[in-house]
């Protein structure tokens, strides 16, 4: 069959409400095409016009990621669009055989279509049927939007070509301003976006009802179930850019540029970073024991030089007096005692009891002579001169 005089069309590829879509070839450039007819038995009022609008809304766009219009004509009392010819199929799928993509291929869906999104939303145009049936893949794995009969223009509302309440649209891709009755926008075609990307990960869309009025309800009110909980492995940069295409206020979701941007620099293979562990305070220096050595500073036996001034620790705070001794008899005078506290556990340091009775007059003159080496000598060669001379007086009288 040659339409026009010059579309050879091959084999019918594609049946809807309002037409077919047929392979053909363009026998004047020599180039494959697709050509779609309206249906002469289509009960649609308004197809012929949609039929125009789709034509002259996808004249508008030429992108690599938009499926081009070629050619819109009249032929044996049919209207036909002639547009490019996609070598491959569209993500549909039905549900007891349900297309389920890994997430790679889902990035790269995201990435193209969102790009095609963009390039419409630029020219003002919003597609508002955006759903697997309408995006198709070729064989190298590039995406195209395809089917612009809806569409509309955002400086020109009345170009929906719909009546007062109406809804056009699927209802299973419905973004929820759409279910409330407000005019579509582009943030409505980024939320049918959002739930066709849902349903390539888990195989179902994000909301499901046994009724229309419970599924609009659902896209309204209804937070979808992330997909990891469904089992579906996702980065959770991922996860939650994908959430957020599916925000209830529109002007919580990204823009489709920003969308194609961000799939298409791979961020979504990123993990969201740990939170740094909180720095640990540095530990307290230990306090020694009183009466022991200062840290950092030498001590008796430390092989410091002799004479060198020993430091010793503050006294410790005000609190009750140490109990002193009584003297025991024959005792000679006493110096203060010196407060003597328990070693911490592990220092290997064990000090002797303190004798009963006079012992308090020991402690005080092992302390000088720990304390003044020198002096204590002097006074111990003094003592026992004296008491030698005393001796060898006594032994000649």
């Amino acid at each position: 069959m040659l339409v026009a005089d010059r579309y050879r069309l091959h084999g019918c590829i594609g049946r809807g409400g309002m037409g077919e879509v047929w392979q053909g070839t363009d026998e004047v450039l020599g180039r494959p095409v697709a050509v779609k007819l309206m249906l002469a038995q289509s009960t649609d009022p308004a197809g012929a016009d949609r039929f125009r609008l789709e034509a002259q809304t996808a004249a508008r766009l030429s992108h690599p990621h938009v499926v081009g219009v070629f050619d819109f004509g009249t032929w044996d009392g049919k209207l036909f669009l002639v547009m490019e010819l996609v070598e491959g199929d569209s993500l549909a799928s039905s549900p007891a055989q349900p297309l389920v993509l890994p997430a790679e291929r889902v990035a790269v869906v995201a990435a193209h279509a969102a790009a095609g999104l963009a390039a419409a939303h630029r020219q003002g145009v919003v597609h508002r049927d955006i759903k697997p049936g309408n995006l198709l893949m070729d064989a190298q794995g590039t995406v195209k939007l395809a089917d612009f009969g809806i569409a509309r223009f955002v400086d020109d509302p009345s170009a929906g070509l719909t009546t007062t309440g109406q809804i056009v649209g699927t209802g299973l891709y419905l973004a929820p301003e759409r279910a409330l009755g407000k005019p579509a926008s582009p943030a409505s075609d980024v939320y049918s976006l959002g739930c066709v990307l849902y349903q390539l990960l888990t195989g179902h869309p994000p909301f499901r009802a046994d009724t229309a009025t419970a599924l609009l309800y659902q896209h309204i009110d209804s937070a979808p179930t992330p997909p990891s909980r469904l089992g579906v492995v996702l980065t959770p940069a991922f996860e939650a850019y994908l959430l957020s295409l599916l925000a209830k206020q529109p002007e919580q979701r990204p823009p489709a540029q920003a969308i194609a941007d961000w799939f298409g620099s791979g961020a979504w293979r990123e993990y969201a970073p740990r939170p740094a562990a909180p720095a640990m305070p540095p530990a307290a220096p230990a306090m020694p024991p009183a009466g022991g050595p200062v840290p950092g500073h030498a001590g008796p036996g430390s092989g410091a030089v002799p004479g060198a001034p020993v430091r010793t620790p503050p006294p410790p705070a005000a609190g009750p007096a140490p109990r002193v001794p009584s003297p025991g008899p024959g005792s000679g005078p006493l110096s203060a005692p010196t407060s003597v506290s328990a070693p911490p556990a592990g220092t290997g340091r064990r000090r002797a009891p303190e004798p009963r009775g006079g012992g308090s007059a020991g402690n005080a003159l092992a302390e000088l002579s720990r304390r003044r080496p020198r002096k204590t000598a002097a006074v111990a060669g003094v003592v026992a001169f004296v008491v030698f001379l005393f001796i060898g007086m006594a032994w000649l009288s």
